[in-house]
């Protein structure tokens, strides 16, 4: 038997960083002190889950791919990372699968991992348990290819014999899983959007869509999460504030399973590690019938956002 080929090996892994991370999360919250930090603002914020985190996944998926190139949200000192934070499983199912030929040949220092090592974080603060992901995205030539989605509170208000937590995991050519692929209901418009970042752009994007409702939630991952479990048919953001790492693991998932995601004019985003990290010009996504919102978006909201 041939040993798996570096990206399903890459993917086992971060499926079993992701796991520990959402112990990590977990944890940090039971203790009560979460060491809350402002970057720029009161809407961006960092806490002690953010940053153990980030070391927790860089530092492991590190160790065993050292030739990759590994960028996570957090601007962190370079320190040795406690080895309680090294996790070294991985997943043996992932292992199973057989590699997509396009992808059997690449090489570790192709890789680029973009890691949010805690996305809705400013919800996770205000006790908004289940908006809250963790997110492993890993891009080759610049595109999304494969990704690890872990909801560290999936289940969070089951009752106390609910499994708490589960991972979702997809790559390109192989589909994705950890959940039940459901579509939105047929001739219904739910837009998915920004929970604590919005504004008269926005606003005024979603207005000219005509939906049916509108769910307002934090968190990149969990709003692709809403569109491939059907509870949302489109994600809508008119606005720059969404970064490279919060959309290359829902993006490599959506587009796993069929779905699109693009900024608001049409431009897929690029992941390569030179590329910069602000998603300038919004975020549009779907996992069915994309060109009914796209030919929708006004062209003065088009105007308004510059890639």
């Amino acid at each position: 038997m041939a040993s798996p080929a570096l990206l399903m090996r890459v993917v086992a892994s971060a499926y079993s960083v992701a796991e520990k991370a959402a112990t990590i999360v977990r944890n940090v919250m039971a203790a009560g002190d979460l060491g809350i930090v402002e970057k720029t603002g009161a809407n961006d914020l960092q806490t002690k889950a953010d940053r153990l985190v980030q070391m927790s996944i860089c530092a492991s998926l590190a160790r065993k791919f050292p030739k990759a190139t590994i960028i996570g949200e957090e601007e962190l000192p370079s320190n040795e990372v406690n080895e309680e934070l090294i996790e070294e499983g991985h997943c043996e199912e992932i292992l199973k699968k057989a590699c997509p030929a396009q992808f059997t040949a690449i090489k570790e220092e192709e890789l680029v991992i973009w890691v949010d090592p805690l996305d809705g974080t400013k919800e996770y603060t205000e006790g908004l348990l289940d908006h809250v992901t963790v997110l492993i995205g890993i891009a080759y030539g610049g595109k999304a290819i494969a990704g690890v989605i872990n909801q560290p509170y999936y289940n969070y208000e089951a009752g106390p014999d609910a499994v708490l937590g589960r991972t979702i995991w997809g790559v390109l050519g192989i589909g994705a899983f950890g959940f039940q692929l459901t579509e939105a209901p047929a001739g219904k418009h739910i837009i998915i959007t920004t929970r604590s970042h919005s504004s008269s752009l926005v606003n005024d994007c979603i207005s000219a869509l005509n939906p049916d409702s509108v769910i307002r939630v934090g968190g990149a991952g969990n709003k692709i999460i809403q569109l491939i479990e059907g509870k949302a048919s489109a994600y809508v953001f008119a606005s720059p504030g969404c970064k490279k790492w919060d959309t290359c693991a829902p993006e490599a998932i959506l587009h796993a399973v069929g779905g699109k995601i693009t900024d608001i004019h049409g431009n897929s985003f690029q992941y390569n590690k030179e590329v910069k990290h602000m998603n300038s010009a919004g975020v549009l996504a779907t996992l069915r019938n994309y060109d009914y919102y796209a030919s929708r978006i006004p062209n003065t909201v088009k105007q308004s956002l510059v890639p």
